[in-house]
């Protein structure tokens, strides 16, 4: 570990990164970091490692809750998680991602779940995927002074409308409406843009026509920063998107740590002396002679009798 000192922004108040920095940082081509957590652990790491934003993905559902895609999160459950975060990082911008069904309903109920996340659980925003009938929620919920990332490209929470989990925007006509969305979003208030699984050449048009900043993921160098899920980082499985880096291994390291223990355990090699707590020889020796004279009762087996009359009725 090393001890890095959280960035040094134009604005800086030594307390919560302030919103409207992150427009700065883009004006001053200063690049955007941004990483997923789903726990106070994760969230104190992220912080320590002077991460600009944690979104706190709606992506739990597949890399914590073992689901096949992010439709099956929940409110409940991304609440948990974002109180969870929200309790472990201080300076970051929090942003809670909005779950599948949490907001496609009515612009009433992606407001009053929007509130939810920064009323109890301590976001400082939200995300919405996707462009069209999701711009009147972002409206709603800007209007209400709830701060909104939009997020468009390959959108999970429709991936099956997209034909799964591929890359947008590869057709002129696709590039185009990418682009439109964008600069809809925009306009509807939103303070960022998640673009992920988009061409680099049309990601980084989308980015210099916008003032607000963009955040890559599998959308190239150009965007004015980038996320990446936690658990793909770290290493914690091998594979993922081909936009995947793995910074570390994790997932090796912790089996292995896990196997180490499980070994130990069964041999009897763990815990050690230095694992345990003392007793006072003279209260061990009042414990002892209090065990001899005090009528201890066992407990009584069950005698074959009794099990019979209990069979019987």
């Amino acid at each position: 570990m090393t001890d890095k000192k959280p960035p040094q922004y134009a604005s800086w108040t030594h307390g919560k990164l302030p919103l409207p920095e992150l427009a700065e940082m883009k004006r001053r081509g200063q690049k955007i970091v941004m990483v997923t957590a789903y726990d106070a652990p994760g969230g104190r790491l992220a912080d320590a490692a002077g991460v600009d934003i944690i979104l706190v993905g709606d992506s739990a559902a597949m890399v914590v809750l073992g689901h096949d895609s992010t439709v099956p999160a929940t409110m409940d459950e991304m609440l948990v998680l974002t109180r969870a975060v929200t309790r472990g990082a201080a300076r970051p911008l929090v942003v809670a991602d909005m779950p599948f069904g949490s907001f496609q309903v009515s612009d009433e109920k992606a407001l009053a779940n929007a509130i939810r996340f920064v009323k109890e659980a301590g976001a400082d925003a939200v995300k919405v995927e996707g462009a069209g009938a999701t711009l009147s929620r972002v409206r709603t919920i800007v209007d209400a002074g709830i701060p909104v990332m939009g997020h468009i490209g390959l959108t999970p929470q429709s991936a099956t409308m997209l034909g799964g989990f591929k890359a947008q925007g590869r057709t002129a006509e696709k590039a185009r409406q990418l682009f439109a969305d964008a600069l809809a979003l925009e306009a509807a208030g939103c303070f960022s843009v998640v673009l992920e699984a988009v061409p680099p050449a049309v990601a980084a048009r989308v980015t210099e026509s916008l003032s607000i900043p963009t955040i890559g993921i599998g959308a190239g160098a150009n965007c004015d920063g980038q996320v990446l899920v936690y658990h793909d980082l770290l290493g914690y499985q091998e594979g993922g998107p081909r936009f995947v880096k793995q910074y570390a291994r994790l997932g090796p390291e912790i089996q292995g740590a896990l196997e180490r223990y499980a070994t130990d355990v069964r041999s009897g090699t763990f815990p050690e002396p230095q694992h345990t707590y003392g007793i006072p020889e003279e209260e061990l020796a009042l414990f002892e002679e209090g065990l001899e004279h005090q009528p201890w009762t066992a407990r009584t087996p069950i005698s074959s009798s009794t099990t019979d009359h209990a069979t019987k009725t």
